[in-house]
């Protein structure tokens, strides 16, 4: 990243700061307008006819430098995966990466390795990587494996009861 987009992305952070937040007119004063904002088109708009007491409208002096519009933070493009295949379309040197948040677990672990192996730089890597790839790569340790035959071993065999009638026995005495 050069030190000219370094600049761009601090004087846009500056520009974000003093932005106001667009509502839509009449939000705060009904339940059914939603926040969300919506051009006013009436012709006797207060807010078009930009009256003191009303809320900003979307205007282009608001935008932000053009040769960062629509990067992330860090100055990289995002690319959202889903698999790994796309990760080999991805540049190393000016995009990074966001998993999908519909991707699992295992899935993802395999992106996060295939990622690192790449060079690729990942947005939203998981908490606790070490963790996760310890418990997707070796599944149960050894001695959990142990542990669980231990607790589903039985000291005596088990012999059935002569005296129990047998199921063509039982079903013979339900029919009738």
């Amino acid at each position: 990243m050069t030190i000219n987009k370094k600049k761009l992305l601090e004087k846009r952070k500056k520009i974000n700061a003093r932005r106001p937040k667009f509502v839509r007119q009449e939000s705060w004063r009904y339940n059914r307008v939603k926040k969300s904002w919506r051009k006013p088109k009436g012709i006797d708009n207060k807010m078009l006819e930009k009256r003191r007491g009303y809320p900003s409208m979307v205007s282009i002096g608001y935008r932000g430098p053009k040769a960062v519009r629509g990067l992330h933070p860090s100055g990289y493009q995002v690319v959202h995966v889903a698999n790994i295949y796309e990760l080999d379309e991805v540049d190393k040197e000016n995009e990074a990466i966001i998993i999908k948040h519909t991707v699992g677990a295992r899935k993802r672990q395999t992106i996060i390795d295939t990622a690192s192996d790449l060079g690729l730089k990942v947005l939203n890597p998981p908490s606790r990587v070490e963790e996760f790839g310890e418990v997707l790569e070796e599944g149960l340790l050894e001695e959990e494996y142990e542990l669980l035959d231990d607790e589903f071993e039985l000291d005596e065999e088990i012999e059935m009861d002569e005296d129990l009638e047998s199921d063509e026995d039982l079903e013979e005495e339900s029919s009738s």
